[in-house]
């Protein structure tokens, strides 16, 4: 007897033996149930193609859609948490740090650069929701301000994705502190009469909302973004009243006066430059590179 067989009537002709698992990643299925190859996905700049669901993506996915030739400086890449309070919870949290960066490679949740995009520099902080959360600490308070006196120096725009499940418990008031210094921080930098884009991406939450998410020139998002103060089921149990469809959508909140535009990622690069364009009231440049 042969060590392989086929069924033809069924249509698979491969020899056993000769049959290898699919690679872990080549595939993604989105929430909605669709398939796509993870390299197509990518070329689409991380957007399933059939139903257009925006796949949640960090610094190194954002900066290689924002800047040209995903060519950069990092800023303060090195900065991280020196666990100030001690704190300890089911785990402590240097411990949490330490397998947070080994798991992620990011030394905290947000990393800062500057680049330039369609030939124009800019100054570019983006969270990363797969570093705890995308919960903001002092390093991640720290950096965005570091961020923005260095485009007030260089007399650049600033943009800010903001990917956060809101202030880091594990920091406390520390954590706390940097709603007021980052915002301090944007108003100098409107003091200066420098633009300042924030980009709401899925999901934008807690303390991120309540002060630097909120606060650009022009604020934008993503399709279908969960966008918010507190999470809609703390805010059903705090009303006691059922939650209008769509309830802390990007297009709910949107309609309701707190987004300026909700823009596809295709468009994210244009877009930007356009609004730092209309800004600075320089349309030459728009009409003629964008």
């Amino acid at each position: 007897m042969s060590s392989w067989f086929k069924r033809k009537e069924k249509g698979i002709q491969t020899a056993t033996e000769q049959k290898k698992d699919t690679p872990k990643g080549l595939w993604y299925k989105s929430p909605t149930g669709k398939i796509v190859e993870s390299e197509d996905l990518a070329k689409n700049f991380y957007v399933s193609p059939e139903d257009d669901y925006h796949v949640r993506i960090g610094s190194k996915e954002y900066f290689e859609i924002l800047f040209d030739d995903n060519k950069f400086k990092e800023l303060d890449p090195k900065l991280t948490s020196k666990d100030p309070l001690k704190f300890e919870d089911t785990k402590k949290y240097a411990d949490r740090l330490k397998a947070a960066q080994a798991k992620t490679g990011l030394q905290d949740a947000v990393r800062t650069a500057v680049g330039k995009s369609y030939g124009k520099d800019v100054v570019i902080s983006c969270m990363d929701f797969a570093f705890i959360g995308g919960s903001m600490g002092s390093v991640v308070g720290e950096k965005i301000a570091r961020g923005i006196d260095y485009a007030i120096k260089k007399k650049l725009p600033f943009v800010m994705i903001s990917k956060s499940g809101g202030a880091r418990m594990m920091e406390a008031a520390l954590s706390l502190m940097q709603l007021a210094k980052t915002s301090a921080k944007l108003a100098q930098l409107s003091e200066a009469g420098l633009p300042y884009i924030s980009l709401c991406t899925d999901p934008t939450t807690g303390g991120t909302t309540a002060s630097y998410a909120m606060l650009g020139d022009i604020n934008i998002s993503e399709p279908g973004a969960l966008i918010g103060f507190a999470g809609p089921r703390v805010v059903k149990e705090a009303t006691g009243k059922e939650l209008p469809e769509g309830f802390q959508t990007a297009e709910f909140v949107m309609e309701h006066g707190f987004l300026d535009f909700i823009v596809h990622r295709r468009d994210l690069k244009k877009k930007i430059n356009l609004y730092i364009d209309l800004i600075q009231n320089n349309p030459v440049r728009s009409l003629e590179k964008i």
